[in-house]
């Protein structure tokens, strides 16, 4: 672990931006008093924590919006929308005493349809009947009559378990709601490219975990061996959503570094003292089954540090004065985790 201020990768996955970890001096100057660091780290997560609820909420309601009439698009002839079904040509427009009813009419129930529909009511056009659409239970039927015996038709069709549906052609309304779907498709896809916000390890989101670090001293500064085309390419096709997503993790992921290498300085000074000296080192055993021999011989080289915590460590009866925490999470040394599976 390093407090210099050397420059750094401009795009690392996580595991190497902790093993070549550099405190960043031009965002956390070392000669400010410690609260003041940690002030400004605080106020830079909490306005990343503010902008992404912000975000969110705008997503999800444009998603949900976008959710509710694809839904409408989706049910049975009762109640899915039908701008998408019908046209100006399957109705009668602009008479004064003329209509055209959409009736939904069981498929057993096709035969009674055509013999009867003239005669339910008075004043019916006759063979102006038409198979709209249909789905897995029956048809969507226009017919044709005189305004004057809607109600009268309407009575006689429930009675032979036809259902006149409550639709009346509006071009103009037709018009929004289409356009309206396309706006929401399109404002999904321009905030980003799929159909929900995914964190997932290798993929197309977050591929490889990489953060990205501004080169120290030149924010503009290329990465080494990136073309000019390389770097236009970089973000090419993503939404504003997803590009700030990514920036932000990555700011996010390296404020909470160096919040670890602060919580490693001062809980070392607190344990033993001044003046400092103590060093820092990042451990990851290869497989899971190793970390408990490495914390043995952890406990084993460092006991002398701290003997009643490693007596404890062995007793559990044995405790630790003022100590908060479990036996179990305390070592003769200083000891935190870093997760790096923050995506998996």
């Amino acid at each position: 672990m390093s407090w210099g201020n050397s420059t750094p990768l401009l795009k690392v996955d996580l595991t190497s931006f902790v093993t070549h970890f550099e405190w960043d001096m031009a965002k956390y100057p070392a000669k400010q008093p410690l609260v003041s660091v940690v002030d400004t780290i605080a106020k830079q997560l909490a306005q990343i924590e503010t902008d992404l609820k912000s975000r969110t909420a705008a997503y999800n309601t444009l998603k949900t919006n976008l959710e509710n009439l694809e839904k409408k698009s989706m049910g049975n002839l009762f109640t899915r929308t039908l701008s998408d079904i019908v046209s100006k040509e399957d109705f009668v427009l602009g008479s004064e005493y003329l209509i055209t009813l959409l009736v939904i009419v069981p498929k057993p129930n096709y035969s009674q349809w055509q013999k009867t529909y003239e005669s339910l009511s008075d004043m019916v056009v006759p063979r102006s009947t038409k198979l709209i659409t249909e789905d897995k239970e029956g048809g969507l039927f226009t017919v044709t009559l005189f305004r004057k015996v809607i109600e009268d038709f309407k009575s006689k069709a429930r009675e032979n378990k036809f259902t006149v549906r409550e639709f009346y052609y509006d071009e103009k309304e037709i018009k929004r709601e289409r356009e309206e779907m396309a706006r929401l498709l399109s404002d999904k896809k321009q905030q980003y490219q799929t159909s929900c916000v995914a964190l997932k390890k290798g993929s197309s989101t977050f591929p490889d975990h990489k953060v990205k670090v501004t080169p120290l001293g030149n924010p503009d500064r290329p990465a080494a061996g990136q073309s000019d085309r390389e770097r236009e390419s970089e973000g090419e096709g993503e939404g504003p959503l997803l590009r700030w997503l990514k920036v932000n993790f990555s700011e996010a992921f390296i404020a909470w570094i160096h919040i670890k290498a602060l919580r490693v300085f001062v809980e070392s000074v607190l344990r033993y003292g001044l003046p400092v000296n103590f060093q820092a080192v990042l451990l990851q055993p290869h497989k899971k089954s190793s970390a408990k021999r490495l914390r043995e011989v952890l406990n084993s080289v460092f006991r002398h540090l701290d003997e009643v915590a490693a007596t404890s460590i062995l007793d559990a009866s044995v405790e630790i004065p003022g100590l908060q925490l479990s036996n179990q999470d305390y070592f003769p040394y200083v000891y935190f985790h870093i997760d790096l599976s923050l995506l998996d």
